[in-house]
């Protein structure tokens, strides 16, 4: 059963005012402990961008021969200017706005426009699509990014000693290995560590950028932004759109400010990003560009070459450490929008571990851990370097953001704002996406497939999960009976009644659930007095205990149950019920030692259905064959679980 379209679905999508909805997320004082969290988790990937971004970026420029001046000063400008307009103003002011009651991220967006629901071949029904696609995005990114952060530390190796580059791939493998495989321990036991090693990093990062621009001051003139356009402009469509392309690998991981919203705040990831992390990130890129007016011949690796011969391999592991940090840091994201998916019904439940209880957003997804480290290992066999990988990167990193600012401006409308200044803010950076979007698309072949074919693989399983969930509950509703002909039945053909307390779980919020109407079709009994329980996941971040549950009387001996949480929380029936005692809905001896039958149900596709065709189907049916179970998603002890087996034609 999904977590959200199996087991009911209400439409209450939010309609705050911005003003609003930018003050429900929780208060945070603005201490150096969240900010350095901060810096660990949302900056850790655009942090480690420095290893690779102008490397590419003149490459593309100079076509493997010494860069010019007009070329190093073009990059450095178009990288500074990326910075600032993409992450400084579109993020960081606009779009960390455009809030879910304090969540962000693409899942939240949709939530708060009330996609949820939308109907296929609606506006509603393409903005959903287009929603799904930009959140699929980020699993391709997920895959990529631990891939080419590594690869670019290790490669390090080759600029002191060019013979370890056979070793390079092999090194990479074994550490990435190793940080899917404490994926299970749970980010808090090394995430003590993420926020000092970052704002080292940062630090190294600009005091590197320092001891460059002293060797070339001139570099300065990349400040002006003509400097970026008149070099794209007169290096023909070819070079300029490389170079964009190359460029725009300084500003992935931008998007993590949005994504990890609920987490730390828009007052902590501003304050960090300009105090910080942006000043940090253009010093070194300064830095970059004057090591390779004064030599050329440092475009190999400009990163290192900024470094002193002293200090070549404890940047490598300095660097690496960062790239770890990068790479933990977008998988947690990865787990963290599976969760939101699970909830909202866009993918199949799936066990979700709580690896710090106490801490919020601490979570372990297996599943999703080890399809993303086949992933993300095969990226680094079949690419090898980070100059290969270059091509890969980016393409869905662009598109996602164009998704965001899309998105976005829908936000903005709804919350008010008048279209003219909707259109001219929203679209000024629509187009600039789109500018971008197109110059990542000439690296298809070069390997920007290899994203797209994961994000499209991911999105295509959410539609069909999402679709044919909608095509059970259709089959539901024609057997399910009503309240009114089953106490009906119960009068005139009382079952034998056994003792003690029994719950059935039910997808919907009205009707009698099928395995109830089992038992007593099957068996002829029914326990003494019985909870029909619904979970239903609201589409806001989370629902507070007090609001928990809504108890109502079908008869004196058979309540219906209605549990609300929100797309951020874990849904437990145990803990569902204990609020309804505590609210004083329920009395406490009915909710304990509770016998609770859920459906196990079989799929069986039908081809003279008006649903999906059979491949589908028969896709779907192995999606929720493989989900986990029904009564350990929602928490209910196994000694307590009576499956209650049910075929469904779809």
């Amino acid at each position: 059963m999904s977590a959200a379209s199996a087991h009911g679905s209400t439409d209450n999508s939010t309609d705050n005012s911005p003003a609003e909805d930018t003050d429900h997320g929780p208060e945070r004082r603005l201490g150096a402990g969240l900010l350095l969290a901060t810096l660990g988790v949302v900056y850790g990937d655009i942090g480690t961008s420095p290893l690779y971004a102008f490397k590419e970026a003149v490459r593309a420029a100079s076509h493997g021969e010494p860069p010019s001046a007009v070329a190093v000063t073009g990059a450095v400008s178009l990288i500074l200017w990326s910075l600032i307009l993409i992450v400084s103003v579109k993020y960081a002011v606009l779009i960390l706005r455009a809030d879910n009651k304090g969540e962000g991220g693409i899942v939240a967006m949709l939530a708060l426009l009330g996609a949820r629901h939308a109907e296929a071949g609606t506006r509603q029904g393409l903005l959903l699509v287009v929603g799904l696609v930009g959140a699929a995005l980020l699993y391709g990114d997920g895959a990529i990014t631990p891939a080419i952060s590594v690869l670019s530390a290790v490669e390090g190796l080759k600029v002191d000693a060019p013979s370890l580059d056979r070793y390079v791939v092999p090194i990479t493998l074994v550490i990435l290995v190793g940080i899917f495989l404490v994926q299970s321990r749970g980010a808090a036991f090394i995430g003590r560590i993420f926020g000092p090693v970052m704002l080292v990093w940062f630090v190294v990062l600009a005091l590197l950028g320092i001891g460059g621009i002293l060797q070339a001051p001139q570099i300065l003139r990349a400040i002006n932004p003509i400097a970026a356009v008149e070099f794209v402009g007169h290096a023909g469509l070819g070079v300029g759109f490389a170079m964009l392309g190359a460029a725009f690998l300084a500003v992935t991981g931008g998007e993590a400010m949005y994504a990890d919203l609920g987490h730390f705040g828009a007052k902590a990831i501003r304050a960090a990003w300009f105090g910080l992390v942006l000043p940090a990130l253009m010093i070194h890129y300064f830095g970059q560009g004057a090591i390779l007016l004064a030599d050329p011949a440092a475009a190999e690796n400009p990163f290192y070459r900024l470094a002193p011969d002293w200090a070549h391999y404890p940047l490598i592991g300095l660097a690496t450490l960062a790239t770890v940090i990068a790479s933990q840091a977008i998988i947690s994201g990865v787990f963290s929008l599976t969760q939101q998916s699970v909830q909202l019904g866009f993918l199949p439940p799936m066990r979700v571990v709580h690896t710090a209880p106490d801490e919020r957003g601490q979570i372990y997804v297996p599943t999703v851990n080890w399809l993303l480290a086949a992933a993300t290992l095969a990226a680094v066999v079949i690419f090898r370097s980070s100059d290969a990988l270059a091509g890969a990167y980016g393409i869905a990193v662009s598109l996602l953001m164009a998704i965001t600012t899309l998105l976005a401006a829908l936000v903005a409308r709804k919350w008010g704002y008048a279209l003219p200044a909707v259109i001219a803010v929203n679209g000024f950076f629509l187009l600039i996406d789109l500018i971008f979007l197109s110059a990542n698309s000439v690296k298809i072949v070069e390997g920007g497939w290899f994203p797209l074919v994961l994000a499209g693989a991911v999105a295509f399983l959410m539609l069909t999960w999402r679709k044919g969930n909608h095509c059970m509950e259709e089959a539901r509703i024609n057997q399910r009976p009503s309240e009114a002909d089953f106490i009906e039945r119960l009068r005139t053909d009382p079952p034998i009644t056994l003792p003690g307390s029994a719950a059935f779980l039910s997808s919907a919020t009205h009707g009698i659930p099928l395995p109830m109407v089992r038992v007593v079709d099957r068996l002829g009994a029914l326990h003494t007095r019985v909870l029909i329980v619904t979970a239903l996941f609201e589409e806001t971040p989370t629902v507070p205990p007090s609001e928990r549950a809504e108890v109502s009387a079908i008869t004196p001996d058979i309540h219906r149950v209605i549990l609300r949480y929100g797309f951020m929380q874990s849904a437990s029936v145990p803990e569902g019920l204990r609020c309804a005692v505590a609210s004083g809905q329920l009395p406490e001896d009915l909710v304990e030692d509770l016998t609770v039958f859920v459906g196990h149900e079989t799929i069986i596709p039908v081809s003279d259905r008006h649903g999906m065709s059979d491949w589908r189907e028969a896709l779907f049916a192995v999606m929720q064959n493989n989900a986990e179970r029904t009564g350990a998603h929602f928490c209910v002890p196994a000694s307590q679980v009576i499956e209650i087996g049910t075929e469904i034609e779809i």
